[in-house]
């Protein structure tokens, strides 16, 4: 494959990246094989002041390569137990990426239960640490398999991760600086610069329609004036990838090695 040429994970991975933009000293979590690639690629380019542990329970230098080691050795820079994970979340210093099972339009995301919470179709992780994270600091959503089933009308099923509905607030205010950034799934980028917070598209994927886009959302999409193309991967970010962040390769398991324009079967 040469560097003209992408997979859809690797799509994926630079725009998800773009998530940490401008953050600057944040600790960057990205829960999952392609957030944690995209917050590694983040900290080589354009943010290298970005926090990262890797999984390990030190801060590291530069981002640990998924898969087997072969002899690496990460390059330690500070302790980091979970008690300092916990002072930066509080303080806000922190954007993580997660994967939410169900999303909706306020951005409310679930991880816990499908179905009635009493009686669960499926029972999932249960809400781990999404209530005080999602009001605690900058998150951002990666969504694999962009569908009614993971972007559904109404509301989530269970809210695990508060989102822009003021109801479910006190006095109906959302937090100061309460804030989610992007969504990236396999058809394309999302925010919620609308009004009142209404999600939008923010970029297309190559060979993907807004109509295909909202044909797979359980709610009403803002149609911008003009929507561009979600960049391709430049040649040193595809490098980087390939060679320093993922150099077994385990990013082809995430959508089967689909090509931008496809989807994951």
């Amino acid at each position: 494959m040469s560097t003209h040429d992408y997979t859809l994970a690797e799509l994926c991975i630079t725009a998800a990246a773009e998530a940490w933009r401008g953050d600057g000293e944040v600790l960057a979590t990205g829960i999952g094989l392609v957030p944690r690639l995209a917050a590694g690629l983040a900290k080589l380019t354009f943010n290298p002041a970005l926090m990262i542990t890797d999984a390990e329970a030190h801060l590291v230098a530069e981002p640990v390569p998924v898969g087997p080691r072969n002899g690496y050795e990460p390059i330690i820079e500070a302790w980091m137990p979970y008690s300092r994970t916990f002072d930066l979340l509080w303080s806000g210093r922190r954007h993580a990426m997660v994967g939410p099972v169900q999303i909706d339009r306020f951005g409310q995301s679930n991880i816990s239960a499908i179905g009635d919470y009493v009686r669960p179709k499926a029972a999932l992780l249960g809400v781990r640490g999404f209530p005080g994270n999602s009001i605690s600091h900058i998150n951002s959503f990666f969504v694999p398999n962009h569908s009614t089933r993971a972007f559904v009308p109404g509301e989530v099923d269970m809210v695990a991760g508060a989102g822009y509905n003021p109801q479910r607030f006190p006095g109906g205010r959302l937090p100061a600086g309460f804030e989610i950034r992007l969504i990236v799934t396999d058809l394309a980028v999302l925010d919620f610069g609308g009004p009142q917070h209404q999600i939008r598209v923010r970029s297309l994927h190559p060979g993907i329609s807004f109509e295909q886009v909202q044909d797979n959302t359980g709610f009403s999409l803002v149609l911008p004036a003009s929507i561009p193309v979600t960049p391709a991967p430049g040649a040193d970010a595809l490098r980087l990838i390939r060679e320093r962040l993922d150099p077994h390769g385990q990013r082809a398991s995430v959508f089967k090695g689909n090509p931008p324009g496809q989807r994951a079967a």
